[in-house]
């Protein structure tokens, strides 16, 4: 009998990831598998407890709302900052994505939404927050995770 997909699992997957207008924003059609510990947090809500109880070549299409993945955006993730924050970079346009250091030191990614005079627009969200998200996904192996994969989180 084949092992189900269950916590402290290493799960290797193939999938393909499309947005709610059906274009695919990931995929691991030109990739290794994607390899993960079940029940570690390493993978979207959504998406893991669709895999629970899943077995080797089983596939599946799910439709995972925003709050079961990336979440709805924070406004307060949305800010301005002064031109002067990204020093000899000349022109500032919409859709460029910089890291951003936080107080804490902590890096973040942030995206440009906005430039108005010296003010810039800056969204610190996940891209994919509030955007509902399609797998098409194929299990391709399931195995105990290891002592030590369990220790650190993560398979190996």
């Amino acid at each position: 009998m084949s092992l189900l997909i269950g916590n402290n699992h290493a799960v290797s997957i193939r999938y393909k990831l499309t947005d709610n207008n059906g274009n695919v924003v990931d995929s691991t059609e030109e990739n290794e598998p994607l390899v993960y510990l079940h029940g570690a947090d390493n993978i979207i809500p959504g998406l893991e407890k669709a895999l629970q109880g899943k077995a080797v070549g089983d596939t599946l299409e799910v439709t995972i709302a925003p709050n079961e993945a990336y979440g709805e955006p924070a406004p307060e993730l949305i800010q301005r900052v002064d031109r002067s924050a990204f020093p000899g970079i000349e022109n500032i346009e919409v859709g460029m994505s910089f890291e951003a250091e936080d107080e804490d030191g902590s890096v973040e990614r942030v995206v440009i939404k906005g430039v108005e005079g010296n003010e810039v627009i800056v969204d610190a969200n996940h891209p994919l927050a509030g955007i509902p998200l399609t797998f098409e996904v194929e299990v391709i192996e399931v195995r105990e995770g290891t002592k030590e994969e369990i220790a650190h989180g993560h398979a190996h």
